[in-house]
Formats: C-alpha cells, structure tokens, sequence
C-alpha cells in the first residue's frame, strides 16, 4: 500500500494518539483512583461522621480521629464533646449523630433503645489536682475536708462527679465544695486558674495540664473499685451513615487505636 505526503501524515498521527491512550490510562490509575482504591482497601465506607463523646476524651479523641481519618480516606470524623449526662440529653432530643462515647456505662445503659450493643474502649481514675506546685500542701483525700481549702468537684449527675462522690463517701469524708461543674473540664479549669485549690479529675485531664496543675494520686485502697470509670462506645440508631459509625466503634478497640489511648493515660478495657 502505498501512501501520499498527506495520508503518511495522517497515519502518523493516529500512530501517535494510538499510543497515547494507554499512557493516559496510566496516568488515571496512579491518580484519580487512588483514593478511592485506599479508602476500599479500608474496608469502611466513606462517610462524615458525628460523634458524641464525654469531655474527658476531647485531647485523645483529637489523636484518635487524625489517625482513623488518614487510614479511612473519604471519611471525616466530627467531635461533639460534653459531660455524659449532656450527650444522653441530646440523644433523647433526636440530634444528629452517628455514635456515641460516654465516661460511665449508667449513662449509656440509660440509652439501649437508641444506641447499638456498647462496648467498653478504655478505663480511668480519678486524682486530686491541685495548682501548680500544690501551693496548699494537700496531700490526701482527707485534707479536702479542711474548710479554708477551696475545692471544686463536678455535679454528682455527672460521671466524675459520681465517682467522686463515691471515694468520698467510702473514705465518709466530708466535702462542702465552693461549686460544682458540668463536666471535668470544667473542674480542672478552675484548678488551672486558681479559682479553686484542688479538686478531683481524671487522671487523663491533669495530664493534659501539667503546667497548671499537679496531680496527687489516690490509693488504691481508697478508690472503690465501682469508681474506676469506664467508657462504653456505641453507634446510634438514628444514625444515617450505620455502617461506617460502626466500622469506627470498632476501630476503637483495635491495637491501634488502643496504643493512643494508654499514650494518654487510659487504662485497657
């Protein structure tokens, strides 16, 4: 067959593009596909979920979330933090959620017609804080009961609260404290600003605060086993993304994700 100077050309060019596709393809693969290649071999679906979770996991839950996001490309994971009581009162009002993680399992057995089966992530106790360099000398649970020490717990409808209660009442020491809190933020606020002298927390928050404020543990023998907190961790029925909340329940209890919480002070499950 022979060709003109113009049907040479023309061949030549379709040689050429001919050519091209299946580098254009390639260069498809390496890109476009890429994340969602990543995010199937996640095995979780791609969603943006919304989570509901006790204030005492607000520096760990930060971590946590990063992490699980950059293993599960195409999902967003939203943090709404608050003291337990708080987030059961927003389930009961219907708001928008995927899963929940509260700091007692009280709260959460109060919930079993709107969560899934819960499961425990991870446990904590309780410690005195005190202001930086525990100007007031305090040094036991006893000494909160002196009347000139400003101490400052959490409500007892909250889970910090009750559990303080608690290691109070068995050691029947008596506490008039100048205010009680929302959630344990809030207490270990008070500690860091000098606004109150000591009070009681998770030993998780005075770590995240330990230019502000020193911690003082309480015995083991003082702290009644039921005042060891725990965190159960459940989807929600309402939720519209099922699937991927329960893949992040789930995650939770992975070596993984268990690896950032004892990081942060948290006991295992």
């Amino acid at each position: 067959m022979t060709f003109t100077p113009t049907g040479r050309r023309t061949a030549a060019a379709i040689l050429a593009a001919a050519l091209l596709v299946p580098l254009a393809a390639c260069g498809s693969d390496d890109t476009g596909k890429d994340s969602g290649d990543k995010a199937a071999a996640s095995g979780a679906p791609k969603a943006d979920l919304t989570v509901l979770a006790a204030s005492s996991l607000t520096d760990v839950f930060k971590t946590a979330g990063a992490v699980y996001e950059k293993e599960h490309p195409g999902t967003e994971v939203t943090f709404s933090f608050a003291g337990s009581q708080e987030l059961a009162a927003q389930v009961k009002q219907g708001a928008p959620a995927d899963a929940l993680v509260t700091a007692d399992t009280r709260t959460m057995d109060g919930l079993k017609s709107d969560t899934g089966a819960p499961t425990v992530i991870a446990k904590n106790r309780l410690v005195i804080a005190t202001g930086k360099g525990n100007p007031e000398k305090v040094e036991s649970l006893g000494d909160l009961a002196d009347p000139k020490l400003k101490v400052v717990l959490a409500a007892p409808e909250v889970p910090v609260g009750r559990y303080s209660k608690q290691i109070l009442d068995a050691q029947r020491i008596v506490v008039k404290p100048v205010s009680q809190e929302p959630n344990v933020r809030a207490v270990l606020s008070k500690v860091g600003l000098g606004e109150a002298d000591a009070g009681l927390v998770y030993r998780t928050d005075a770590a995240t605060a330990t230019d502000k404020v020193d911690a003082i543990d309480i015995p083991d023998a003082q702290n009644a086993q039921n005042a060891v907190a725990s965190y159960p961790a459940a989807t929600l029925k309402t939720s519209r993304n099922s699937e991927a909340a329960a893949a992040f329940v789930t995650w939770l209890s992975t070596p993984e994700a268990q690896k950032i919480l004892a990081a942060a002070g948290f006991q295992q499950p």
